[in-house]
């Protein structure tokens, strides 16, 4: 039976940018399907004792920009960080994403949603703005025209509430988070346990 990848996403995380291709690339090698949840993780922290960054203590704060010009050297991505526009308002992205798994399809959607964290976190756009939405839309090969109209529809709103709760109820409490049956990766840096995992089969 083919391996299936529950993929938990912030479109305002580093950390999911950081572990997006190579995410892709472990689905693929393995066969295994790959689905995205752009869920709110301001619930999910709120939920499991998880502080917002503007919480965390300084010394975390600063830990994390260290951490994250490691892991940009470390993965070779351009990345900012400390973007201009983060964070940014990510619900309006998040519902066209959910529009775009449920209409299109997972490939679909989560080359929408890696197309936006990109123009956050390497090009200082701001996904939040329906110009730059629609424009990003377009770069990821699907139609602004019909996906965002779509995407204003409250059932998504409502689907991303309940897929939160889901979520949280799963064991979810921070993003990305891979989870392959009843085994949980949060993390980026623990891609290497998530391609381990896809081994075992």
């Amino acid at each position: 039976m083919p391996l299936h990848i529950d993929y938990y996403a912030s479109l305002n995380s580093p950390w999911t940018h950081l572990g997006a291709a190579r995410i892709e690339a472990l689905a693929a090698e393995h066969g295994a399907s790959l689905r995205i949840w752009p869920v709110d993780f301001g619930t999910i922290f709120a939920g499991s004792g998880g502080l917002p960054l503007p919480k965390r203590s300084p010394q975390r704060q600063a830990y994390r920009l260290q951490e994250l010009a490691r892991w940009r050297e470390h993965r070779g991505l351009p990345i900012q960080i400390q973007p201009k526009h983060f964070p940014s308002n990510e619900l309006p992205g998040a519902c066209a994403v959910i529009a775009a798994r449920e209409t299109l399809g997972d490939a679909p959607a989560i080359r929408l949603a890696h197309r936006i964290l990109k123009a956050l976190w390497e090009e200082e756009q701001n996904p939040g703005e329906p110009e730059t939405l629609a424009r990003l839309v377009t770069e990821a090969g699907l139609d602004p025209a019909t996906l965002l109209p779509l995407s204003q529809e409250p059932r998504w709103a409502a689907m991303r509430e309940r897929d939160t709760a889901a979520a949280l109820a799963r064991g979810v409490f921070g993003a990305p988070s891979y989870v392959i049956g009843e085994d949980i990766f949060w993390g980026q840096d623990r891609l290497e346990f998530v391609a381990k995992r896809l081994a075992k089969g």
